[in-house]
């Protein structure tokens, strides 16, 4: 195997949490190694008190100086155990400053070369979940998981091997409550491992119920019917009751018999009365009881805290399989820095390209298209026939399955993003404003506009009046103190790509959010910004795309036919049924206006 292969496999072979944590993972071995060592220290000062109370009731000479001196031990142990307690948990915050800063800039970073396209399946959420509540629980694992561990496992090895020298016997009798903890602690996470899936789910039902709920909230009012609407909710939390005791039951019953058994009580106990056979029986002294009554029972925290950072590391894991997850989201090709080409000249041109969001099912099949400057090309079709799928492998929200796209000689995949939106403008139904001042919003292509710039764009867009009538004009904060209706955030949308000035401009629908007032706005502003450029309309109303240079016809993802308004209605095929069933009649041919 080639060292190549081997590191591939390595790398596949761990965990999400070694994956995530590799490059802090010396810090906190470290980390750990301190905690350990300083938690050892800490227990110094019990084998003191053990000696001192030795001395004090023995006959040995000079008792004075020898407290002193076991004094002075015991007192420095426990502050130089403290120090490097100190140091290992700094050190351990340290290593999670550091881890969390990289993976939220290699979130960020991974998420600016992941296709467009990639975002519209998914909600916010899930990139919020895993950039600010995963890496949240990641916390726990680096600032505190390891730092804990270290402390737990120092008191016990160190307490375990004093015990051992002082009587590996009644050591033996003394810590026999601990298996017996282990034993229904290991019950208990077998019974909760059973059940967990059904409690995931028990909760997305919940969850489901919810959302149908408050999104029916209108149509329940509409119609009265409340005394139903939730009922499913009901359903799904009287299932999740029955599931949750179920799943509780054996596990608080094993916890609680887990956590009995390494009570310092009944550690106690079981030491007191260990000790009490092994004293009448003379095989060993009333003192030699003292150490096992001392240190024993404070067994009992570290091992009560190991069970819990146990807990947590299962969240961490599942924490760490979304953000490796999220990571690892397959990316764009890029051209190598420096290697990107330029177009020569505008020309957009289909090569055989077929694409699919399913490779079984293909959305786009062997599209062969040219759309030459200057230009207007419309795509129609009926719906679901891949027309917005097509614009947006233009835009580069995906790339080709199969096939290319070039611009001006140039394969798409050869361009920078920054390139390419200089040369590809779009308005898309589905328009996304930030938190962010007007302003800002429409220069966001091209933050380093002027406010002459910004102005002049929102003119050509027919926004600037309304954006002077909001409270601070361009200064108003969207979601603040400017709201907008859906054909003003599109005209703001046609702002955006008046400012980038692009000599090719994709329109998708881009009046479908509109009421009437704002579409002849919208087509003014598009009228007056599209004269000299090369146009991509997808339209379904075909009325505003009949004096287009070329019309598209899209079917099931291929083209059927191509040509001007005339000829399609003349060879009487798709388009002209659409045509008639859009009740427009051959007579309006000539009594539309021109579109944009």
């Amino acid at each position: 195997m080639s060292t190549h292969d081997a590191t591939s496999a390595n790398s596949k072979a761990q965990g999400p949490i070694s994956q995530v944590l590799t490059p802090v993972r010396g810090r906190l071995i470290t980390a750990a190694v301190l905690a350990a060592s300083g938690s050892m220290l800490t227990l110094v000062p019990l084998a003191v008190i053990e000696r001192i109370a030795r001395l004090a009731l023995g006959d040995a000479t000079h008792v004075a100086g020898d407290i002193g001196w076991l004094l002075l031990v015991g007192v420095a142990s426990l502050f130089c155990g403290m120090a490097l307690l100190c140091a290992g948990e700094l050190q351990a915050h340290l290593a999670d400053n550091r881890i969390t800063h990289q993976l939220r800039l290699a979130i960020v970073q991974r998420l600016t070369l992941v296709p467009l396209g990639w975002f519209t399946g998914r909600a916010s959420g899930e990139v919020k979940r895993a950039m600010q509540d995963d890496i949240g629980t990641l916390h726990n694992l680096t600032a505190h998981f390891f730092t804990t561990l270290g402390r737990a496992g120092g008191a016990l090895l160190i307490g375990v091997i004093y015990l051992f020298a002082m009587d590996w016997r009644l050591a033996l009798l003394s810590l026999l409550p601990f298996p017996g903890f282990f034993l229904f602690l290991g019950r208990a996470m077998k019974s909760s491992g059973a059940n967990m899936q059904e409690i995931v789910t028990g909760l997305g039902r919940i969850d489901n119920a919810v959302v149908e709920f408050v999104n029916g909230i209108p149509v329940i009012k509409a119609f009265g019917s409340s005394g139903q609407a939730h009922v499913r909710y009901r359903e799904a939390i009287d299932a999740f009751a029955q599931t949750f005791i179920a799943f509780t039951r054996p596990l608080v019953a094993a916890m609680a018999n887990a956590n009995a058994m390494v009570a310092p009580v009944s550690v106690l106990g079981v030491v007191l009365a260990s000790g009490t056979l092994f004293v009448s029986q003379g095989w060993a002294a009333p003192l030699d009881v003292l150490p096992f009554a001392l240190v024993t029972p404070g067994l009992c925290a570290p091992v009560l805290l190991l069970h819990y950072i146990l807990h947590d590391l299962g969240s961490a894991t599942g924490a760490a399989q979304r953000v490796q997850a999220l990571l690892q989201t397959p990316v764009l090709e890029q051209p190598a820095p420096g290697a990107g080409q330029q177009p020569q000249g505008n020309e957009l041109r289909l090569e055989r390209v077929s694409y699919g969001y399913d490779p079984e099912h293909p959305v786009l099949a062997d599209i062969d298209l040219v759309l030459e400057p200057g230009t207007t090309t419309a795509i129609v079709g009926p719906s679901g026939a891949g027309k917005s799928t097509l614009a947006r492998l233009l835009l580069r929200f995906f790339d080709p399955s199969t096939g290319r796209i070039t611009l001006g000689g140039v394969d798409l995949r050869q361009l920078d993003s920054a390139s390419l939106y200089r040369h590809i403008g779009f308005v898309l139904q589905d328009v996304r404003l930030i938190h962010a001042s007007v302003g800002e919003n429409i220069a966001l292509g091209k933050p380093s506009a002027s406010r002459q710039e910004i102005e002049a764009a929102a003119r050509l867009a027919n926004i600037h009046e309304q954006i002077l009538r909001l409270p601070r004009g361009y200064d108003s904060v969207v979601g603040e103190d400017a709201h907008f209706s859906g054909g003003e955030q599109q005209r703001l949308s046609i702002a955006r790509a008046v400012l980038l000035d692009p000599p090719v401009l994709v329109l998708d629908e881009a009046t479908a959010a509109a009421d009437a007032e704002s579409q002849v706005a919208i087509q003014e502003a598009l009228a007056r910004f599209s004269q000299g450029r090369t146009l991509l309309v997808i339209a379904h109303r075909l009325d505003t795309v009949m004096h287009a240079e070329r019309i598209v016809v899209l079917d099931n993802g291929r083209i059927r036919e191509q040509g001007r308004h005339s000829q399609l209605l003349e060879h009487a095929g798709l388009y002209a049924r659409l045509w008639r069933l859009g009740g427009y009649g051959d007579t309006r041919k000539e009594q539309v206006a021109q579109p944009c």
